[in-house]
């Protein structure tokens, strides 16, 4: 098995830009959710979201790319340019490959398009709408940009597609199919569609008066999660092709996991078999005990079954030997395709700096979530060796990130 490691990282999100100023507001408890602001939202039963505060892309883009691109693909963009930079990587085009992990794609452009379509000219439809809504034009940009020429995938397995964009790195790494390969993963859905129907389904946080307060993950007063947006990326390669470059290296990919529940469409299964057959698998892949794992950043997105399924699985797997475990997604709100990575970001400051970011607005545990230390509302100082990255989607999609001090 080849070792893999982590030699750039880059993050847009709600409570920042940048991974050092996401660090910050993520560890100092820092809420991202706020009223809507892209659109008027007032006619909505759901009105509140974690948006990305302050973006211009136009400080970070050309004017050229912001006309033929979508939110979710300027995110993934400038989180993959940290991360370039941060590396100090010079392509090697056929030796160095992407996958970019995204649940819906341009989903916003094409509900906003058919809006102005609806009563109007055929002109309201402009000709990059198709590229704007493609998943898989966002990796496209960036490697026409950084003239990567090795594998180029996209996935899309739900809030699991970020996750999965990493292990899928791996293993194109471990198959021998490139010595570098950057993982992204980016989301931007805030439109009127994607919130009436999770708000249909009764998905959603309806705490509209308190924005800043509704996203509670395994709290007892929780009512659903709030969407966030964003985008996440990694640059991993072969310890030796780091080390032969004189690399600064962030960390270690030690394990992945991936799984179905084949279960339903969109409920967890109810004894979260999957859930614990991907942790499970990715402890095996990265040959350590469950023990050794001190700090897991849950899925935890504030959902009645998915935090207590979640929890329930993870007493399974760790049984005596709790390590700590938060959800950022308190802070954040549920950035899908975009979570997995941004969350292993988070795994891995935290091994880096010692600190585990707090779960907010947890003020009372869910009677059926305790026995666990979720760092409610206060990070904590921790030494940590091995950190988890758990993320789950529709579908039954499971992904489980092992990332190890190096």
């Amino acid at each position: 098995m080849k070792r893999i490691v982590v030699t750039g990282m880059g993050a847009v999100t709600p409570v920042g830009i940048g991974v050092d100023e996401y660090w910050k507001n993520i560890t100092s408890g820092v809420s991202g959710i706020d009223t809507i602001k892209t659109f008027d939202p007032s006619e909505l039963a759901v009105q509140i979201a974690g948006e990305v505060k302050n973006f211009n892309p136009s400080d970070y883009l050309s004017k050229d790319l912001i006309r033929k691109t979508d939110p979710f693909m300027q995110y993934a963009y400038i989180a993959a340019e940290e991360a370039i930079k941060q590396s100090k990587l010079e392509v090697e085009p056929q030796r160095t490959g992407i996958v970019m992990g995204t649940a819906m794609s341009g989903i916003a452009t094409i509900a906003f398009t058919q809006d102005a379509l609806s009563g109007a000219s055929h002109k309201k439809v402009g000709p990059r709408f198709i590229p704007k809504i493609l998943g898989n034009i966002a990796a496209a940009n960036i490697a026409i940009d950084y003239n990567i020429q090795g594998p180029s995938l996209t996935v899309s397995t739900a809030c699991s597609s970020g996750g999965d964009a990493i292990s899928t790195a791996c293993m194109c790494i471990e198959a021998g199919k490139a010595d570098v390969m950057l993982a992204v993963g980016a989301e931007s859905v805030l439109c009127p569609l994607v919130i009436y129907s999770l708000a249909n389904a009764k998905a959603l946080s309806r705490r509209n008066d308190s924005p800043s307060t509704a996203s509670r993950p395994f709290d007892i007063s929780r009512d659903g999660f709030v969407i966030g947006e964003g985008g996440g990326a990694l640059i991993l390669e072969t310890e030796e092709h780091a080390l032969a470059r004189g690399a600064k290296i962030y960390g270690e990919i030690k394990g992945c996991g991936n799984t179905g529940d084949a279960y339903h469409m969109t409920a967890p299964h109810p004894e979260g078999r999957g859930a614990i057959a991907c942790m499970q698998q990715a402890i095996a892949d990265a040959g350590i005990k469950p023990e050794e794992i001190g700090y897991i950043n849950a899925h935890g997105t504030a959902t009645n079954k998915g935090d207590f399924v979640e929890t329930s699985a993870i007493k399974k797997v760790f049984k005596e030997k709790l390590p700590f475990v938060s959800s950022t997604k308190g802070a954040t709100g549920h950035m899908m395709g975009a979570g997995g990575v941004t969350e292993t970001i988070t795994c891995l400051k935290a091994i880096e700096t010692g600190v585990i970011p707090p779960t907010i607005n947890l003020s009372e545990v869910d009677p059926d979530c305790a026995g666990i230390d979720f760092v409610a509302n206060t990070a904590k100082k921790a030494d940590i060796k091995y950190a988890m990255s758990n993320a789950f989607g529709f579908g039954g999609q499971n992904s489980s990130i092992i990332v190890g001090k190096y």
